[in-house]
């Protein structure tokens, strides 16, 4: 681990060099390429800096204890030394962490899809409320949300909605929302006071760049027509809506929330880019599905993830078994104590299997 950590240092202090350095601050993909990396191994660097302090403050108090002290200072020094082993080994643990391979896909943007699933109408306004919830923790975290395509049922919910959110970590912290959600409540379609259960499907795919998706114009159709509202009545006379459709594999992407058939046709593409990654994307770890059980964000799609019970106020995660009894806060986008979790129950996963093997 000390090799591994000493090699990553190397690398972070010779890229400060090298930010430094005028050819590559004259080369704007040079500097952005270096500074971005820098940005990835800062947080081990940090913490590998202070585990080394540690080191050497444990090694200088327990030299001290080699020394002819008096009864008091060496009880005050034993206690240090049980601090620092204590901090040392916290330390650890951490630095153990952060050496874990990162996902690729972390730092990027993601495009985020819900749609009402099981539960008709009440489904359409759970989605609804999980748009609102996301788009809200999305805000706290200083991140930009965009609407990119919405398809609006008859009582304000979503049959389906898609966007974007743009901003630090977005796909690291949002990557284990993909799944069903679960809803436990009295509709306000039902007179009766019975409560019900619906779903809504959430799919949280990484942005694709047009370096990682390639589409060609020979590989795509285009198709424009007048956008509708709820209902399906047309809102509009001109043809400003675009569906796209990739030949190759078949998958369609459509928007006609955009101010014109250009900006419509630019998010097809956007969001056509990130469905061609995402499923490359489980391709990929469909091969490997044996080894790697542990990572939480990649089940099932099907899957359900979470329950959101209104009456008892309860939220539940079933792949971690986190309860909190605050459902109204984590509505809100109180989300973080949620995703915090899920991170930590994937890194030490992924530590034990490093341990077994």
């Amino acid at each position: 681990m000390l090799d591994r950590l000493q090699a990553l240092a190397d690398r972070y202090e010779k890229l400060s060099e090298l930010l430094c350095d005028p050819d590559v601050v004259n080369d704007s993909a040079r500097l952005r390429s270096y500074a971005k990396e820098q940005s990835g191994l800062e947080e081990a660097y940090q913490g590998y800096q202070e585990y080394k302090t540690v080191l050497e403050q444990l090694a200088g108090a327990k030299a001290m204890l080699e020394e002819k002290l008096d009864d008091e200072m060496r009880e005050m020094v034993k206690l240090e030394i049980d601090e620092l082993d204590e901090r040392r080994a916290e330390l650890e643990d951490r630095v153990r962490i952060l050496l874990l391979p990162k996902d690729p896909n972390d730092g990027k943007n993601v495009i985020v899809e819900i749609r009402g699933a099981a539960g008709g109408e009440e489904a359409n306004l759970f989605a609804a409320d999980l748009y609102r919830m996301y788009a809200k923790y999305a805000d706290s975290q200083g991140w930009r949300t965009e609407l990119l395509e919405a398809n609006v049922s008859d009582l304000g919910g979503f049959k389906e909605v898609i966007f974007q959110v743009s901003g630090s970590d977005a796909y690291r912290k949002m990557k284990y929302e993909s799944g069903a959600h679960r809803v436990q409540r009295v509709p306000e379609t039902e007179s009766g006071g019975r409560i019900h259960t619906s779903t809504s499907t959430v799919v949280v795919m990484p942005e694709a760049e047009e370096l990682d998706i390639e589409i060609l114009d020979k590989d795509i159709r285009v198709d424009t027509f007048c956008s509708s509202g709820a209902g399906g009545q047309s809102v509009n006379t001109t043809k400003s809506a675009v569906r796209v459709m990739h030949i190759p594999t078949g998958i369609i992407a459509t928007c006609q929330d955009g101010k014109s058939q250009n900006d419509n046709k630019a998010k097809a593409l956007q969001v056509l880019r990130a469905r061609i990654m995402d499923i490359k994307m489980q391709e990929e770890e469909a091969k490997y599905a044996g080894e790697r059980r542990e990572k939480i964000g990649t089940g099932d799609r099907s899957e359900r993830i979470r329950t959101y019970n209104f009456p008892q106020s309860r939220v539940t995660d079933h792949r971690i078994g986190l309860t909190l009894h605050r459902l109204d806060s984590v509505l809100n986008g109180d989300m973080e104590e949620i995703v915090q979790t899920l991170t930590l129950a994937e890194q030490q996963a992924v530590l034990e299997r490093e341990n077994m093997g």
